[in-house]
């Protein structure tokens, strides 16, 4: 939903260990804030924001009532540390002050209690009972209603006294009319069990036109009565079969091996056993094979997870196969950054406006490396790296690289700086066009495959 307006209280937290007291927050919310109170966290370590990759927040919520809600927060930047609340229906509605904690659950098993604070909620003038209007009565509409109520009760009664004196007189009538119809009925059976002769012929004839009848709508029924034409084109038709009867795939249990250069009948296969010849990494495997004379096509989905899939052809000579390539998914084009240990004399560049330089890397699933981020005050040379990449990091060759230097001492000038990354990590800035500040600023901005 687009154009959604919300009443926003933000909460800048630094993650340390101490100040951990409950904060006050000074937020306070109304009860008609529905849909619209939203917690903003900004959330910083170490003077960066500190990244939210895989990692669950929960937000605990203590209402004045007793009652709690532990509630999922939404990540809004995982790179800049923001995450963010909005209260539901429910609980915008239990106002008063509200005792809340921060934590968040990484995926490899650690956890940040992030900080404990306070907000109000109001409760708004149209929530508030208002006191009911005394009710009054005058004597003489009192003594005006009873009369009333009395005159009412006797009506009610001389009503009722008519009613049953002439409910007796209808019960009665209906008895008779009851048995007078019962006498004719008798009368009646007698004259119809006496069948004339036409009327037996015309019950023979109504028996015969109801026969014909029958027999000319089953003739015509084509649901159940099919035509040479039809038998061709069925016969004609698709014969082989991509499930079972029961519409379920084809199984190939964990007692076999299969083989699945030997899977060339067009279908779909639930495949439960590693076998040989199969996608790389995983063995329980959903097969779509797809047939048309010698060259087919084989589509290999991972069945546990669900997150990787895989196909590959053979060609018309009936023995050449493709090998085996990944479809890459969304989730894949995820990375994940990392910070670097900066060596000697290097550091974390940090301006005087606040803005983020933080140096980080990361490399994603077709392998190449990002680098980017700010530093300053090292030694320029291959001899004094800012820091090493890891292995699995590293260029298939030496890289060079341009990047943006200070233009401290050169007003008006821009100036580079020449960067080297070597296939041992070592990430070295040679040199800087700036001669009156070389290491003032120094920024990367790079990108390379590692195979």
């Amino acid at each position: 939903m687009t154009n959604q307006l919300f009443k926003n209280g933000v909460l800048p937290f630094v993650v340390d260990a101490y100040d951990q007291s409950v904060y006050d927050s000074k937020i306070v919310f109304s009860t008609q804030d529905i849909g619209t109170a939203k917690l903003i966290f900004q959330l910083r370590k170490d003077g960066v924001p500190l990244p939210l990759s895989a990692v669950d927040g929960k937000l605990v919520l203590l209402f004045s009532n007793g009652s709690k809600n532990v509630r999922n927060i939404t990540l809004v930047d995982k790179v800049e540390g923001i995450a963010e609340y909005v209260l539901d229906n429910d609980e915008i509605k239990q106002y008063g002050k509200v005792q809340a904690s921060l934590n968040l659950y990484y995926r490899n098993g650690q956890a940040l209690s992030i900080h404990e604070f306070t907000f109000d909620i109001q409760r708004n003038l149209i929530d508030q009972d208002i006191a009911p209007a005394a009710e009054f009565y005058i004597d003489d509409f009192q003594t005006l209603r009873t009369e009333i109520e009395r005159k009412a009760a006797e009506l009610e009664a001389d009503i009722k006294k008519r009613t049953d004196d002439m409910q007796g007189k209808i019960d009665t009538v209906t008895q008779e009319l009851q048995e007078q119809l019962d006498r004719m009925k008798a009368k009646l059976d007698d004259l119809e069990a006496l069948e004339t002769k036409q009327g037996a012929q015309d019950k023979v004839d109504k028996a015969l036109a109801a026969a014909k009848k029958y027999t000319d709508e089953h003739a015509a029924t084509q649901k159940i009565h099919v035509t040479e034409a039809e038998k061709d084109r069925w016969n004609a038709a698709q014969l082989a079969k991509l499930t079972l009867d029961n519409g379920r795939v084809f199984y190939k249990g964990s007692s076999e091996v299969t083989d699945y250069n030997t899977v060339i009948q067009t279908g779909l296969y639930l495949i439960y056993n590693a076998g040989v010849n199969g996608p790389p990494s995983f063995n329980r495997v959903f097969l779509l094979v797809m047939s048309y004379g010698n060259t087919l096509a084989q589509i290999a989905y991972e069945s546990v997870a669900g997150k990787q899939s895989y196909f590959r052809f053979r060609k018309a000579d009936a023995e050449t196969w493709t090998a085996w390539e990944r479809q890459l998914t969304a989730t894949d084009l995820d990375v994940t950054w990392q910070k670097p240990t900066l060596q000697p004399s290097w550091k974390q560049y940090v301006p005087a406006d606040g803005s983020i330089h933080t140096v980080r890397f990361s490399k994603d699933a077709a392998g190449v490396v990002e680098i980017k981020g700010a530093v300053s005050g090292g030694v320029l040379g291959l001899e004094t790296p800012v820091f090493t990449l890891p292995a699995g990091y590293r260029p298939m060759q030496s890289e060079y690289f341009v990047g943006i230097a200070s233009s401290v001492g050169t007003p008006g000038v821009p100036q580079i700086h020449r960067t080297f990354i070597g296939t041992d990590g070592r990430v070295c800035i040679q040199s800087s066009s700036n001669t009156a500040n070389p290491v003032e600023f120094l920024s990367f901005g790079f990108r390379f495959r590692t195979r």
